[in-house]
């Protein structure tokens, strides 16, 4: 598995950046989100996903975990692949991303080309319920995303939606400590990565 890749960025193209790692050129599929922050002949780290099917081998890289863990989290959807999953990220931000799921916002998802009505409400039902039960977060302990007692269920998927963006359980914790209890989980997300972004 290569988790990473770090070295000269040789060029870009459309969803494709290629770096050069130890004389060899890695063309990692990727985001216009993260192409926009790469600069040619800078030396750069992509953090990777390789992606084996039959019909061949493909790498893709991102500028942040972040981004990476959503697209892992996109493409865990039925009949939703890499190139719809980069199609997405190069729409929409992990955070507008994930705001959209937890609001239900079907309308925004159909604006990112190659998602209709249908797969837009697949990608809603079925992200949805594992960003509440924090499902999808690999790298957390079971039971780490139980909300204590006097949390509400709201509380808890606004927890549960930015440690799938990438943030630990205290750093969510902390981000929505004295917030408003009668807030949506849509408002206390939004309220949530304002705080971190001062953090």
């Amino acid at each position: 598995m290569i988790y990473s890749v770090r070295g000269k960025l040789i060029t870009t193209e459309l969803n494709l950046a290629v770096v050069e790692c130890g004389g060899v050129g890695y063309a990692c599929r990727t985001t216009m989100n993260t192409i926009s922050k790469l600069e040619p002949g800078s030396e750069v780290t992509l953090y990777t996903y390789l992606s084996v099917r039959e019909d061949g081998v493909e790498l893709f890289g991102f500028a942040d975990l972040q981004e990476l863990n959503c697209f892992k989290m996109i493409i865990s959807v039925n009949s939703v692949g890499p190139k719809l999953g980069l199609s997405v990220l190069s729409t929409m931000t992990p955070q507008s991303f994930a705001l959209s799921v937890a609001a239900g916002d079907v309308k925004a998802l159909t604006t990112v080309p190659g998602i209709g009505k249908k797969v837009a409400e697949r990608i809603v039902l079925e992200l949805k319920d594992k960003i509440a039960n924090g499902n999808t977060i690999s790298n957390v302990k079971a039971g780490q995303l139980s909300a204590p007692v006097n949390q509400s269920n709201d509380v808890a998927q606004a927890i549960s939606a930015l440690m799938v963006l990438g943030y630990t359980n205290a750093e969510a914790t902390k981000a929505l400590s004295g917030l408003p209890s009668d807030m949506s989980t849509e408002e206390l997300i939004k309220a949530g990565l304002k705080n971190l972004a001062k953090f």
